[in-house]
């Protein structure tokens, strides 16, 4: 990644194998020009002893495997063009079984043109993307009391200014990525923004930063909704764990279907929790008015710290994880309905608008109601009691709350996932990331992302007060990276009302970067110190993952010659070029044996055995199987008196190569294969492990020859 605008970005299934660039296609060129004279003739006249376009596929002899290629599987569009239709299950039983089920679960696979029709509306985007940000006031108020009691209840009069700076964050944060979606209209958060303005480092530490958030975010959320459902239900507090790890499988299984499905399954508890809110904002107030919009005192809650700048601010950093999420749309402009970029900043300036006035109004109830913090209690609970009582609306929103605070790492579900998409094109996470799975999402990051969140939950006993201080941290690092690069954007380009979005960006940058050093400092010791060292941890890990990729693209892209002469190439790259000898191990001249030595002498290429003893008699056995066969080949015996029979095949093919390294040694190994998997124990698998063992070495060619037993 540099300093230049991005190119456009599809979540396509071809993003897995990027182009080859002009230079490379230049060299490829010159390359197949000396190709053209190592060709044999069969090549050249194309006389294949088979047709590879299926055209006259004979159809399958019963048995075990004819599935494997039946020919309907197989369309043949142009002679050198076949389209694959569905694949059929895995010809073992235990594989069609899980093929079976996982068809069940998570349904057929999708066809790769369906990447345009998985795209999703407005009005689904928004519970699909907000989920995170809407919950978060469930908890953000309540992380913000939490800290102010420490002073006393006389600290919380303070609740209201702190909340009001918190609001003028949330405002500017929001047209910020507003302004980022529409710079960046085909998908930027802060990984790409601060990267693209600020430098590869920077764009790292904040794509570091952006995947501790989602990593926490799906730790907290399902935390928050155990707990949630643990205020109604005390006798499920000491199954908060495997309850927090039951809904993961759930979110893991729901996104693996695709984003419409995830979106369908998600939409309903969202508008649900908002429903509840805004209802009991409505009840409250409506109360409030009733007596004139007194006040009501909190309870007297004895000081343990002084009041001061410092504990304030730690409030406010508190009180702003009400905002975790709310980068969730820029991140995600690819999957939206055209026009993309201006349905996504629809949908962000909806979920902005509904975070502010649900944020304000709960506020405003904590601040009439004189709410503090009780420790059996959510404050949200808490607010309900007052307004409804035990009754069914108070069920509703403890109901809807559990729920949406469930469901709310379904955002991260959605993010992290595409952040590695992002960090995987640039060549700063493994390439599996990718891979679009069978329901046309990336199963990889997906999985990944429920394994990590797992782990923390499990590791912090799914406790959500000992995971929130390591929440603000991650995402305010990237909040505060992604104005500045907006910044550096903004004075680069110089578009219209530049300098207006100057000031913008600049109030999210100083807030946010205020909230971030609040965070670290204040949380270093409760916390906040693991996210601190994993940011500097993964950093390292993409630069090395980065730099490996570097040296395999330079080891693998054709290279020009000097001063505009012939392509460099090694030996070996070109037909006429190679030099083979086959080599068959041996270990006795049984039906496999013969097959892998009658497979070897067809290729018409120099071959000889080997067969590996471990003492004399069995030298002496060996050799009286040779003479009886009628000793067609040359063959080497090695004993080794240790047993140790693939250490010294392998040494004894590294010596044979050291000798000749311009002649390529082919092994093949005779393989027994056996149907049932049970069977699989009951045999050696040297063929797996001499293949394990020789892959390191250069110049050496493994294959197998099969023998396929059905007993």
């Amino acid at each position: 990644m540099d300093s230049r605008e991005p190119a456009v970005v599809t979540f396509s299934p071809s993003a897995e194998l990027p182009p080859l660039s002009e230079q490379e296609l230049a060299v490829l060129s010159q390359v197949g020009q000396d190709w053209s004279a190592g060709l044999p003739d069969w090549r050249r006249a194309e006389a294949l002893p088979l047709d590879p376009a299926l055209n006259q596929y004979p159809t399958p002899a019963p048995g075990r495997f004819s599935r494997i290629a039946p020919v309907g599987q197989f369309r043949t569009e142009t002679p050198d063009r076949l389209v694959a239709d569905q694949p059929e299950a895995p010809v073992s039983p235990e594989g069609g079984t899980l093929t079976r089920l996982r068809r069940v679960i998570l349904g057929p696979p999708l066809n790769s043109a369906a990447v345009v029709q998985e795209r999703i509306r407005k009005l689904i985007a928004l519970p699909v993307l907000s989920s995170d940000l809407l919950s978060s006031v469930a908890y953000g108020p309540e992380a913000m009391l939490t800290v102010l009691v420490l002073a006393g209840a006389s600290a919380l009069r303070l609740t209201l200014p702190i909340s009001l700076a918190l609001v003028v964050l949330m405002v500017a944060v929001g047209l910020s990525y507003r302004q980022t979606i529409r710079a960046y209209p085909h998908g930027a958060g802060s990984y790409i923004v601060a990267g693209a303005n600020l430098g590869s480092r920077l764009g790292l530490t904040a794509g570091a930063g952006l995947m501790m958030d989602y990593i926490l975010t799906a730790a907290v959320s399902v935390a928050s909704g155990v707990d949630a459902i643990n205020s109604a239900l005390p006798r499920l507090a000491p199954a908060a764990v495997p309850i927090g790890l039951a809904v993961l499988v759930m979110l893991l299984a729901g996104n693996l279907r695709g984003v419409r499905s995830a979106g369908k399954l998600f939409a309903a508890p969202t508008y649900a929790f908002v429903a509840a809110v805004f209802l009991l904002i409505c009840f409250g107030l409506a109360q409030a008015a009733r007596r004139g919009f007194t006040t009501l005192p909190p309870p007297r809650v004895p000081a343990t710290e002084g009041l001061g700048v410092l504990l304030v601010l730690r409030a406010f950093a508190s009180g702003a994880t009400s905002m975790t999420g709310i980068e969730a749309v820029s991140n995600a402009v690819p999957v939206f309905k055209p026009v993309e970029w201006r349905n996504a900043r629809t949908t962000l300036t909806w979920m902005v608008s509904l975070l502010i006035l649900m944020f304000a109004g709960l506020i405003a109830l904590i601040h009439l109601d004189g709410v503090a913090i009780k420790p059996n209690q959510t404050v949200l609970s808490q607010l309900a009691h007052l307004a409804f009582g035990e009754g069914p609306l108070y069920i509703f929103v403890q109901a809807t709350t559990a729920l949406i605070l469930l469901l709310a790492a379904n955002t991260a579900y959605q993010d992290f996932p595409r952040l590695l998409f992002f960090m995987a094109r640039d060549g700063y996470a493994p390439r599996a990331f990718l891979r679009l799975g069978d329901r046309l999402v990336f199963s990889n990051g997906i999985i990944l992302l429920t394994v990590a969140a797992a782990a923390i939950l499990i590791a912090f006993h799914g406790r959500t007060q000992a995971l929130i201080p390591l929440f603000a941290v991650g995402v305010f690092l990237a909040f505060t990276l992604s104005q500045v690069g907006m910044i550096r954007h903004w004075l680069r380009e110089k578009g219209p009302h530049w300098r207006k979005n100057i000031v913008i960006n600049g109030t999210g940058a100083l807030l946010s970067g205020v909230v971030l050093v609040t965070a670290a400092f204040t949380k270093f010791v409760e916390g906040a110190w693991v996210v601190l060292a994993a940011v500097p941890i993964v950093i390292l890990t993409a630069l090395r993952i980065r730099r490996h990729y570097d040296a395999v693209q330079a080891a693998l892209s054709p290279e020009p010659g000097e001063q505009g002469g012939e392509p460099r190439q090694e030996d070996g790259e070109r037909p006429g070029q190679v030099l083979h000898m086959a080599v068959v191990p041996v270990a006795r001249l049984d039906r496999a044996a013969l097959r892998a030595l009658a497979y070897a002498v067809s290729l018409g290429q120099p071959v000889f055995a080997v067969h590996v003893s471990p003492d004399d008699e069995e030298d002496d056995r060996f050799r009286h199987q040779w003479t009886y066969w009628g000793a067609h080949l040359r063959l080497e015996i090695i004993v080794s008196p240790h047993r140790a029979i693939i250490p010294t095949l392998s040494h004894y093919l590294q010596a044979l190569h050291a000798l000749r390294p311009d002649i390529t040694l082919t092994v093949v190994l005779p393989e027994v294969v056996v149907k049932q998997w049970w069977h699989r124990p009951l045999h050696h698998h040297d063929a797996r492990r001499l293949r394990r063992a020789v892959r390191p070495l250069p110049g050496i060619v493994v294959t197998s020859v099969p023998v396929h037993v059905r007993g």
